[in-house]
């Protein structure tokens, strides 16, 4: 279909443009990019809109103007980033409704996504590193439990909406897999680092292990291998950061 309105747009990155058209969200691929990951993002989204998870209802993949689309419904509301920087009075109380939603959507199983170990692998094998450093981080890695927990792989304040009834809603599933929720914490974890939030990183990580019981140093063991996972998308300017974690490796 090539009657949407491209006009508006809410984000615009190198190989990707998304934009909105009343109630729809487009999000308009560069002409390069594989049918595979188009089709695989898509199923993502279908497959956690089967979940009792409050998501964006994917609407159709298509082609426009030549090129791959994903359409989902618009969701409405403020990103849970916005509202804590405009409430900062209210920021701690806001990242403890962050971690329930995220450990609302860890307690959801489901065998429809991609393992995370699998896409954790390839892609600490590409990531450049040492071949001895990339030896330790995939032993660590074959080291873990195989859960099958939906995990987000992007999952910070600014994916979640919240509407004018205080009701939330998770966007942005393009990264989700089943795998084990304490790799996902320590993803969220170096994202809040990332974006030079080390004291909110700090608090958010205690207070995920707290509620969640999980001991702060078993989501510290995930760092140095979400961190080379990272590492063939990142941007230039995050390589050094992530670098830093993914080489901090306890040789046993």
């Amino acid at each position: 279909m090539d009657n949407y309105k491209l006009e508006k747009i809410i984000a615009a990155r190198a190989a990707k443009t998304i934009y909105r058209d009343g109630d729809k969200v487009i999000k308009l691929m560069g002409g390069e990019y594989p049918a595979p990951d188009v089709l695989s993002e898509a199923l993502n989204l279908a497959a956690v809109g089967e979940t009792s998870l409050p998501v964006p209802r994917l609407v159709e993949v298509t082609k426009i103007n030549g090129k791959w689309a994903i359409v989902w419904e618009y969701v409405e509301g403020l990103p849970l980033d916005q509202l804590m920087e405009k409430n900062s009075g209210k920021a701690e109380e806001y990242l403890e409704r962050f971690v329930d939603i995220q450990l609302d959507m860890h307690r959801v199983s489901t065998t429809r996504l991609p393992l995370l170990t699998e896409k954790m692998r390839r892609k600490i094998e590409a990531s450049g590193l040492d071949s001895t450093v990339r030896y330790e981080l995939l032993a660590r890695l074959d080291s873990f439990p195989r859960h099958t927990r939906l995990c987000h792989g992007d999952f910070n304040p600014s994916n979640i909406v919240i509407n004018d009834k205080d009701e939330a809603c998770i966007i942005d599933w393009s990264h989700a897999s089943q795998g084990n929720a304490s790799a996902d914490a320590a993803q969220t974890y170096l994202l809040f680092r990332l974006a030079g939030q080390i004291s909110r990183a700090d608090k958010y990580l205690a207070i995920f292990c707290k509620k969640s019981g999980t001991e702060k140093q078993y989501v510290e063991k995930w760092l140095s291998i979400v961190a080379a996972s990272q590492l063939p998308r990142a941007k230039p300017e995050e390589k050094e950061f992530l670098l830093h974690w993914a080489n901090v490796v306890e040789y046993e």
